[in-house]
């Protein structure tokens, strides 16, 4: 006998096999509503003593920079040999306050000895020949004088000879032949003696010439001499100034050449302060911006000189003078640490330097929750900085507070539970 099924009603309908794909239906809308309403941030408990935590402050930003610089003299100048030598005596040692016109070094030089030797034996050569040939040129007008004088008293003789013989010709006492013979000895002693004072003329200009070029080329040599003189006077090296020897890199027995640079002299009294600037603040570094720092508890100020267009491993060179007092013990090399202005101070949101910025340069921070039981990562936007602050344009407000130590530890983890 067949038993009747009663149809189930009410919550037992829910129980029943049919149900089934109703349940699980169920489930899969609840999963994907809890997948989409979950929060997906990544949490890590930390230990709060060991983070630094730091309160949001809007506050007066100072735009400066901490810098380092050593002191240098204002004025410095090279040491450098005018002629080369080996290294004969040290006289003055390095460090020592100097004259002007005081011995450094004494080089030698055999060669130039040498040349000064070959230099007199010419000059001396060269004088000789000079003096025997004013010998000779004397000698020579000396004879020109004594043929003149000689050919003079002929021609007076002739001449006279001549006349009588004309007077006699005219009177017909002697022949013509005789005549003719007394008047051409007399034009012919003439013309010699016309020859010989032209010679003694030519000979004379001659003279003066040869001698002229010759006493020149006796001064050259005499001007050449006192050149290598004053070569041998170089080997004694000297100070241009007063000053302080500030550097003097040689050892006895060495050779130097010319031109080397082996020290400097520096100018004592007035000084500047040399420092290498990150190449990040080059377009915001010029002349005249001012700068201070304190040395035992005195305050000094500097102001900008110069700036060195050149970077080199990632720095640029900028010279400081004082622009008040200087300290009183001051020393070429010491070190100062300056705080370079490089903007006026300004009312910003800030938050203390720390280590966090090595992790996150600046584009996020842990930000504290009101309770101060957890920190949440948010995006900020980080502008200028100082030595002491980071100048905050978005994402914090006065009176929040963040972690500022370093994030290494924290992974990519989106809140930190204390």
């Amino acid at each position: 006998m067949d038993r009747i099924i009663e149809k189930k009603k009410g919550i037992k309908v829910a129980f029943t096999k049919k149900a089934l794909p109703y349940w699980f239906g169920a489930l899969l809308v609840a999963f994907i509503i809890w997948l989409l309403v979950r929060d997906n941030s990544s949490t890590l408990r930390v230990n709060p003593e060991t983070l630094f935590i730091s309160e949001v402050q809007s506050g007066e930003f100072n735009d400066y920079i901490r810098i380092s610089g050593q002191v240098q003299p204002m004025t410095t100048i090279q040491v450098s040999p005018q002629e080369g030598g080996i290294v004969q005596e040290i006289v003055i040692e390095e460090g020592s306050k100097v004259k002007a016109g005081d011995v450094i070094l004494r080089l030698s030089n055999d060669n130039l000895d040498l040349q000064i030797l070959n230099s007199e034996s010419e000059l001396a050569e060269k004088e000789n020949i000079l003096r025997n040939t004013l010998i000779a040129m004397e000698q020579q007008r000396l004879n020109l004088r004594q043929e003149s004088l000689q050919l003079e008293i002929e021609v007076k003789k002739l001449l006279r000879k001549y006349q009588q013989n004309r007077a006699l010709y005219e009177e017909k006492l002697i022949s013509r032949e005789e005549y003719l013979v007394a008047k051409e000895d007399y034009e012919l002693a003439a013309g010699r003696l016309e020859l010989v004072t032209e010679r003694a003329e030519q000979d004379s200009l001659y003279r003066s010439v040869q001698v002229s070029q010759m006493e020149e080329s006796l001064r050259n040599m005499r001007i050449n001499m006192l050149m290598i003189r004053k070569r041998k006077d170089n080997l004694m090296i000297k100070s241009p100034i007063d000053g302080e020897l500030g550097l003097l890199d040689v050892v006895l027995g060495q050779a130097i050449a010319s031109g080397t640079k082996i020290g400097q002299i520096n100018e004592l009294g007035s000084y500047k302060i040399e420092a290498q600037i990150d190449e990040h603040y080059i377009d915001r570094v010029t002349a005249g911006l001012e700068a201070s720092f304190e040395r035992q508890n005195e305050a000094y100020d500097a102001i900008i000189r110069k700036v060195y267009p050149e970077v080199r491993d990632g720095k640029f060179k900028a010279d400081f003078k004082f622009s008040g007092e200087q300290p009183s013990n001051i020393r070429t090399g010491q070190t100062y640490y300056l705080n370079l202005q490089l903007g006026q101070p300004e009312k910003a949101i800030i938050i203390p330097r720390g280590t966090f910025y090595q992790k996150t340069g600046g584009k996020w921070i842990y930000v504290v929750s009101p309770d101060g039981g957890k920190a949440v990562k948010r995006e900020i936007r980080i502008g200028r900085q100082n030595p002491q602050f980071f100048e905050v344009l978005e994402g914090l407000e006065a009176g929040e507070k963040v972690i500022i130590s370093g994030y290494d530890t924290f992974g990519d983890n989106d809140v930190l539970v204390f």
